[in-house]
This record gives C-alpha cells, structure tokens and sequence, in this order.
C-alpha cells in the first residue's frame, strides 16, 4: 500500500479534514460499492445519499435505483448518462453544501476528476481519493458477479488510465486531488473507518 493521505492512516482507519470530498476509486468492478456497504451498512437499495455520522455517502447505485423505475423502457445507452449526471449532481450538492462527502466513481475521466476537485475548492474543501487497485481480471469477476458488464473497448480504456493514474499515485500526487491513498485488495479489507476531523 502506497499513501500520501490528509493525515498518517492506520491499518485500519483513515481520516481527513472536515468537509472534504473523498472519492472512492478503481476500475468497474473493483469492489467499491462493496467497500461502502461493508463501512456504511448499505443494503444497496438505496434511492438517495445516505448520511453516516459526519458525512454523506453517495453510491452510483441509489441514483440507478432511483432512476429504475422511471426509465425501464430506455435501453442502457440512453439509461446510463441520466443516472450519472444525477450522481454528479448529488455529489455536487452535498459538497456546495457544506458536508463531508464519500462518493463512488471510477476516477479514470480526467473532467470529472478536475471538476469535482474544482467544486470541493468552491465550497472552502479538499478533494482526496482512496483508490481500490484490483487486476482487471479481478474487476471483470466483480462485473459479471454484479450483472453489469463493461463494453470490452471502453474497459480496457479505463484499465490502461488506471494504469497510469496509479503508477502518479505511488509517486506521491495525482492532480488535482489533494491527496491519494492506494489500497489493493487486503489493505482494503482491513479498512475499518473513513474519517472527517471535527471543524
């Protein structure tokens, strides 16, 4: 585990400053969502963030739970940008509003992640990500357990920007976060708390 986090972590917990944005990040598959149940006793049913403590928790899945009645007819091409513009923006909101934040996202789209950090300056915050580094074999398995499949072109895009984006992580930095903590898979189990220092 390689980590150059808002403060030193234990095994077990990680901690930063109050009202940051925390993404969790890796490649489709990796395990986040399963990361979040396991911290935040989400049942994965969920149609809207869910507040635990100090922070919100925002799963891409309570905007597709949301959005699944509403938009059955659609195929998933014209599904999918509405549920993600609708976690974007719960993630936007909850941020500009002044809370701590844990949110899922891929993190390999460089306009999110330069967007996202460029709402956490606008509300007075840090953007820090905690990124789950899996083997894309390992992340596939994750997909087909879960029933959704990435397109094979565009995951292996995501793979070789993974790539990249943790090879800056091990270094010390990817901008714009503030910070980046790298977990691969046991280190991620051993994760018992993310943390928000008190304002």
């Amino acid at each position: 585990m390689a980590a150059t986090p808002a403060c030193p972590p234990s095994v077990e917990e990680l901690t930063y400053p109050a009202r940051s944005l925390v993404l969790l990040t890796g490649l489709p598959g990796a395990g986040k969502s399963t990361l979040l149940d396991r911290l935040y006793g989400l049942r994965g049913d969920e149609t809207r963030p869910v507040t635990a403590g100090d922070a919100v928790v925002i799963d891409s899945r309570q905007s597709r739970a949301w959005w699944a009645p509403r938009l059955a007819p659609l195929p998933p091409r014209l599904r999918t940008p509405i549920v993600h513009t609708t976690h974007m923006a719960r993630i936007v909101r909850a941020v500009l509003r002044g809370h701590a934040v844990v949110a899922h996202s891929r993190g390999t789209w460089p306009h999110i992640m330069y967007g996202l950090a460029w709402v956490a300056r606008l509300g007075g915050a840090e953007m820090h990500l905690v990124m789950l580094d899996v083997e894309p074999g390992v992340a596939r398995k994750g997909q087909l357990t879960r029933g959704r499949v990435v397109p094979a072109g565009l995951f292996t895009w995501h793979c070789r920007r993974w790539r990249r984006i943790v090879a800056r992580a091990r270094t010390g930095a990817v901008p714009p976060a503030v910070s980046a903590t790298v977990l691969d898979r046991p280190a991620a189990d051993r994760l018992q708390a993310i943390r928000f220092a008190k304002r």
